[in-house]
């Protein structure tokens, strides 16, 4: 009778941690993803993903056990000159035609230095190869937004990536293109 009664307990506990979790979901109007990369040494450009999804589930309020997911649709990436977007979208770099999104898949989250800022590791696949990560997270706090009078919280998440270590336009080494490929995300998020 006790192993019954500890194996209902167990389930309870699982049951009420699993309900317990909160789903946050992008709000595209004003979250934005970004890179920049450094042209011949001397000039930064900037692009932007046009078309993105980022899902995090979290059973605390201070988000220190979120996961987080992201999928970017390759083929909308935009650094407002045409030629180059479609430079990108070739083979030569995104190949969007063989590789159409870039994702992002957290594996865990620690604190970093500073009032709730974190670090965030993850699996990044880009161009078909899939790496490790990690990335500074800052939680930039949660709040009842005025007009949909649901809870918004909004995250801002910097880090580096190499373009070697994914393959990526590898025919456009230094000094045309810098190896260095830095990300800037904004993001707020409403829960469902």
């Amino acid at each position: 009778m006790k192993k019954i009664v500890s194996i209902l307990a167990a389930v309870l506990l699982t049951v009420n941690a699993v309900s317990a979790q909160s789903t946050w979901k992008v709000d595209k109007y004003h979250s934005k993803l970004t890179f920049t990369i450094t042209h011949l040494a001397v000039s930064d450009v900037e692009g932007i993903f046009k078309d993105f999804d980022v899902t995090i589930v979290s059973s605390k309020p201070d988000f220190s056990d979120a996961k987080f997911t992201l999928v970017a649709q390759t083929a909308t990436v935009n650094t407002e000159i045409e030629k180059r977007d479609n430079h990108l979208k070739s083979e030569d770099f995104f190949d969007v035609a063989k590789y159409p999104t870039m994702t992002f898949t957290s594996t865990g989250i620690s604190k970093g230095s500073g009032a709730n800022r974190y670090k965030l590791k993850g699996n990044l696949t880009l161009h078909g190869v899939t790496k490790p990560v990690v990335m500074d997270l800052w939680y930039r706090g949660t709040i009842t937004n005025p007009s949909t009078k649901a809870d918004d919280a909004g995250f801002q998440l910097t880090g580096e990536l190499k373009r070697s270590d994914f393959g990526f336009g590898s025919e456009f080494g230094s000094p045309m293109l810098s190896d260095e490929v830095q990300i800037k995300a904004n993001g707020e998020f409403s829960k469902s």
